[in-house]
């Protein structure tokens, strides 16, 4: 509960930029980079000028209750289950449960990372679905979805149940690249600033300092993957004509997705829009962590109560 409130508190504000980063990371889909071919948006910048006067708030703000629900799903588990589980680690090894050790911080964030997105893929999928939509400027396959709710019952309508986790595969190393340093960093930085007397343990600005160097590593161990995410999400389906199942049209697996994205735009196409996903990633993982601590702190003294 306290996960998945922080988790709401930081979309609230970064689903903006997660919707530029979405349309830049489509734009020149598998094209042969060119200098000189036109481009939608030129930057981050621009993305934001454009749907502002073509779509306003609304257009910015695209797939926000998805986007609720998924962090709900995700942050819940992954903040929740996360220190659960590293004391459990810690304790099968001999440590004490809340030291703080960095292979166990790693396996730990890395497990409950792969729970929350699988529990949350579908409604990711439908995030992404609706911030890559534009009725003016559009870039990548579109999909034109009501709501969240026309979207679920669409997707299942086309390609049954098993369509809504539609390339999981790739949210789990997405999700995994970012839980498995996500917390470690944060936990290995606000034991740095204590060590060394730098901020108090239990002040706001720990809290500020120690999710701020989170949210940089985060960017870094994620951008590729999370590329391959919106990709994958977001392309068109077709039916395969052998098996008569559904199937993606233009990438199979997240590593089919990188090599040919490498092959078509070069490696530069894994980290299209890495401004605005440092935009993104950076705010919500302070707020996230920041709200996470704050909350679950007013709630132990809620339990606690006489």
């Amino acid at each position: 509960m306290c996960g998945g409130l922080a988790g709401c508190a930081a979309v609230t504000v970064t689903n903006i930029p997660e919707t530029m980063k979405t349309r830049l990371q489509l734009q020149g889909e598998l094209a042969k980079a060119d200098a000189n071919a036109p481009k939608v948006y030129k930057n981050v910048l621009d993305v934001f000028k454009k749907t502002w006067a073509n779509e306003g708030i609304k257009g910015l703000q695209r797939g926000l209750m998805p986007a609720y629900g998924y962090q709900i799903l995700l942050n819940g588990s992954r903040l929740g289950f996360y220190e659960p589980v590293r004391h459990g680690l810690n304790r099968a090894l001999g440590y004490k449960p809340d030291e703080v050790v960095w292979y166990t911080s790693i396996t730990a964030g890395s497990i409950t990372g792969c729970i929350g997105a699988t529990l949350g893929s579908p409604l990711f999928l439908i995030k992404a679905r609706m911030q890559a939509y534009s009725p003016v400027l559009p870039v990548g396959a579109q999909h034109n979805y009501k709501n969240g709710f026309d979207a679920l019952s669409t997707i299942v309508r086309s390609d049954g149940v098993a369509g809504l986790w539609r390339g999981v595969s790739a949210a789990i190393l997405r999700t995994v690249c970012g839980s498995a340093v996500q917390l470690p960093s944060y936990n290995y930085a606000k034991d740095l600033f204590t060590r060394y007397g730098l901020l108090d343990p239990n002040s706001f600005w720990m809290y500020l300092a120690a999710s701020g160097v989170s949210g940089v590593v985060v960017c870094a161990a994620m951008q590729p993957a999370d590329t391959v995410l919106t990709r994958m999400y977001n392309q068109p389906t077709i039916r395969d004509p052998v098996t008569g199942k559904t199937r993606g049209a233009l990438y199979t697996n997240p590593i089919d997705c990188l090599w040919k994205t490498a092959q078509a735009e070069g490696i530069k196409g894994w980290y299209k829009g890495t401004t605005a996903h440092f935009l993104r990633i950076a705010p919500h993982t302070v707020i996230t962590l920041v709200a996470n601590e704050l909350i679950t702190k007013e709630y132990k003294k809620y339990i606690r109560r006489d």
